[in-house]
């Protein structure tokens, strides 16, 4: 972003033909002439890692595997004269406007000649100054001096928010030319410790055991480290010299004063500048600031007729010119120096005397927390088209000091300045921030890499305005949303991934209370999309599968694809089978025992089951499952995910279907083979024989039980079974009648309970059995009773004790017959099942 180079975009012109202006009005006479046609959205390729990552700013981003013949070969390192142009980019722009005076070094020959030396040696120092020390300005020295000592050149780097991890990449790509590339962990070691630089590290916010890994990743490479007082220092094992820097003495301050000023002191103002030294502790930047407000104050007292006489184009007299009292400025004049407190804080009156371009710079820079806009934005921020002087005007008076490739606020200003009421109106000047941002990274002609270069002042705007967000209007989208997701795109596509990753962060927050359901989505998408460039799969897991419950509320079928596939690809790289992983509103597997999980439809009736007979037409199937409880001393057993899992599983229903084919081969072969005589009455008796049927009746309908409606249908089966009585039989919800079965009317089904209290015994067989399909292809034991009473008795009596007598089977199951081997041999004579059914044999349907 060169301010005397800029792009089309910032005058207004695309380059394209296009019009990059807001859409006219319908009404408007040059409505036609403004329609344009939607600009397509960005995609980018890139490769991190083993991934294949392709940044799409509409459904979400899409990660693979990364093919091998996308895979780039090693990066080759840059020429020197790339190498210099990165250089050139890694520095602070000069500021429009005149040019400032060059200052001197005062008192610093001794160290900068001492840092030299270290440095050709292969040692890392670590230069330690308070903010306003000169610290920067000796460091840009040294590396003028080192700019030949290294195979790699000297290379710059700002530790201004960044991370031991992430000057790591910034080293990487300093020095090796590979674009859309950013390699893994231990690729990135591979490279960076092939290079052999002197890395001049300014503003670095971390020491200890985070600094001691930045030099260990390379051994190569000679550090030169600016740093403040407040910083952890390096740990006791770190080869690195402290070099300390302290304040001028006092000639220098005043040497100072008169360079910025551009004349002698008088011998007042040298009083008042000792008076300066005294409570400033000799910090460089103080003076500037003192001869800031002394030429403003000469400006003031000088008229407009030195103006007339001299010109306003008149040449500057030479730095190294003797310094005289200019026309029109006299000892005797009645205007006040500035008081001692106004020296030692000057920012509100500095402030105060410049242009109003440059005031309101200062108050976007308060509302950004000290981020001072880039010059080509400020005459959009502002509404000045001349407001990109007034970077030059705010450096001139020392109130802005350079940080990397960019400008903030000097020590000490924010807060002197929010005391001087600058930071009245943050959010406004934030939402006005944040409008602009998100329209200007959404423009199809900025880079990524513009985007990021102004990183640090978009997520000051959201970090200012995501707390304050509420939800919009109808048809309208709120900005903070709209301006994280406009700028996490780019920076992901500029490799700059902890600002992707603060604004994924904010914007998630910020669409939560928004209430905007798709764009909570999509940064949920996206933060699960940067953990598995990271590693941290769980992480990963749980972001995709929200973005996915989020995405299924408001079928967003495409986005569903693109969460899905990164969630498929997360279960192979974690080794679990995707069928078996949780989803959003699914139950946890790992909460489940692997006894209660069955086979779809049930288990068959061999293995325990007990399943009822098909319903009339129009009801629901039942199917009831026996299964084991653990014992009271039994641990849980954990769910068996994975590829064993379901390898086990497939072998358990695989093994149930054969043996449910070989018992229905049984069955066919029995029927096929038995005696087909009409004549026989044993097939002639059904599932639910009535008591009171008699021998010689000709009749095998069942009585007709009373079903709350008043009908006489035949048929004993009910709607849906109800809890099962103290015997283990499931009785009709639908009919609070119990039915009758014999000609007593006051004859009860045994196993109720009478109103006594008591339980009376009961047949073998209960009132809700349903018809079975098709007769029954057996003939009953010769041992069973009689299924058929007179008509004139009652209903035989058994004993409430299953050991007494054996319940009659005159059916078979679901499964097979009721005098199959495996099923008869599953439990004693006589017992009773868990569920109320008696066991003689197991998995019957009485």
């Amino acid at each position: 972003m060169d301010p005397n180079n800029r792009g089309p975009e910032e005058y207004g012109h695309d380059g394209d033909g296009g019009s990059p202006r807001p859409r006219p009005p319908r009404d408007s006479l040059t409505s036609d002439f403004g329609q344009t046609a939607p600009a397509l959205a960005r995609t980018v390729q890139l490769v991190t890692g083993d991934y294949l990552l392709t940044v799409n700013p509409v459904d979400g981003s899409e990660i693979e595997s990364c093919p091998p013949g996308e895979r780039p070969g090693r990066p080759e390192k840059l020429t020197p004269a790339e190498r210099a142009e990165v250089a050139r980019a890694a520095k602070a722009p000069v500021p429009p406007g005149p040019a400032l005076p060059v200052l001197p070094l005062l008192e610093r020959q001794d160290d900068r000649e001492r840092l030299v030396r270290q440095l050709a040696r292969g040692r890392s120092v670590r230069l330690t100054g308070p903010a306003g020390s000169g610290r920067t300005a000796l460091l840009d020295l040294v590396a003028e001096d080192c700019s030949d000592l290294a195979p790699d050149g000297v290379v710059r780097l700002s530790g201004f928010h960044r991370t031991a991890d992430e000057l790591l990449h910034d080293l990487f790509y300093s020095v090796y030319n590979a674009p859309l590339h950013r390699p893994g962990r231990d690729e990135l070691l591979g490279y960076v410790r092939d290079i052999g630089a002197v890395v001049v590290l300014d503003d670095i916010e971390f020491g200890g055991a985070a600094l001691d890994e930045l030099l260990d990743a390379t051994p190569e490479c000679a550090f030169l480290i600016g740093a403040t007082p407040d910083v952890p220092a390096p740990s006791a094992d770190a080869v690195v010299e402290e070099v300390f820097l302290g304040g001028l003495e006092r000639a220098g301050g005043v040497d100072i004063i008169e360079r910025t000023v551009g004349r002698a002191l008088t011998e007042e103002e040298a009083n008042w500048a000792g008076d300066l030294w005294f409570e400033s502790e000799g910090l460089p930047l103080r003076f500037v600031q003192a001869g800031a407000l002394l030429r403003q104050r000469d400006q003031q007292r000088a008229g407009a007729s030195a103006v007339d006489e001299f010109g306003v184009f008149a040449d500057a007299l030479p730095v190294d010119a003797p310094f005289e009292t200019p026309f029109g400025v006299e000892e005797s004049d009645d205007l006040p120096l500035p008081s001692l407190g106004e020296a030692a804080a000057p920012a509100p009156l500095l402030a105060s005397r410049l242009s109003d371009s440059a005031r309101a710079t200062l108050r976007f820079a308060v509302a950004l927390g000290g981020e001072i806009p880039h010059q080509a934005h400020l005459p959009a921020l502002v509404g000045d088209t001349h407001a990109d002087a007034a970077l030059g005007e705010l450096a001139s008076c020392g109130l802005v000091s350079p940080v990397g490739s960019r400008y903030r606020l000097a020590a000490g200003v924010l807060q002197q300045l929010e005391a001087a009421g600058y930071g009245d109106d943050i959010e406004a000047r934030a939402l006005t921030a944040a409008q602009h941002y998100a329209w200007w990274a959404g423009h199809p002609s900025v880079t990524p890499e513009r985007v990021c270069a102004e990183a640090d002042a978009l997520l000051a705007a959201l970090a200012v305005l995501v707390p304050v967000t509420t939800p919009p209007g109808e048809g309208e989208e709120a900005v903070t949303v709209q301006l994280a997701r406009t700028a996490a795109p780019a920076f992901a596509a500029g490799l700059h991934w902890s600002a992707w990753d603060r604004a994924l962060r904010s914007g998630t927050e910020a669409a939560r209370l928004a209430g905007e359901v798709a764009e909570q989505a999509y940064f949920h998408h996206e933060l699960g999309i940067l953990a598995i460039c990271g590693g941290d799969f769980e992480r990963a897991r749980t972001e995709l599968e929200t973005s996915l419950g989020l995405r299924g509320a408001i079928s967003d079928k495409r986005g569903t694809v693109a969460g899905r596939r990164a969630l498929a690809l997360v279960a192979d790289r974690t080794g679990t089978a995707p069928g078996f992983m949780a989803t959003a509103g699914e139950e946890v597997p790992d909460a489940r025992y692997e006894e209660s999980q069955s086979p779809p439809g049930g288990v068959p009736a061999a293995f325990g089951a007990v399943a009822a007979l098909p319903p009339p037409t129009g009801e629901t199937s039942t199917i009831v499952v026996n299964r084991a409880a653990p014992g009271p001393g039994t641990p849980p057993k954990a769910h068996r995910a994975g590829i064993r899992g379901l390898a086990r599983r497939n072998l358990v229903a695989a093994g149930a279907g054969a043996l449910l084919v070989a018992v229905l081969g049984t069955v066919v072969t029995l029927g096929a083979t038995s005696n087909n005589d009409a004549n026989n009455p044993s097939d002639k008796v059904g599932v639910n024989p009535s008591a009171s049927q008699g021998v010689d009746d000709g009749s095998l309908g069942a009585d007709t039980p009373k079903n709350g409606n008043g009908s006489g249908d035949t048929g004993t089966a009910t709607s849906r079974p109800s809890d099962p009585g103290p015997d283990g039989t499931y009785g009709t919800s639908d009919d609070p009648t119990p039915p009758s079965y014999g000609n007593t009317p006051s004859d009860k089904p045994s196993g109720t309970r009478g109103s006594g209290g008591g339980t009376t015994s009961s047949p073998s067989h209960p009132a809700t059995s349903r018809p079975p399909t098709s007769p029954p292809t057996s003939k009953p034991p010769t041992s069973t009773p009689p299924t058929t009473m007179p008509p004139t008795t009652t209903p035989p009596s058994t004993s409430t004790s299953p050991s007494e007598s054996t319940p009659p089977s005159t059916s078979t199951s679901a499964s097979g017959p009721a005098s199959s081997a495996p099923a008869s041999s599953s439990a004693p004579a006589g017992t009773t099942s868990g569920t109320g059914t008696p066991s003689g044999s197991a998995g019957s349907v009485i």
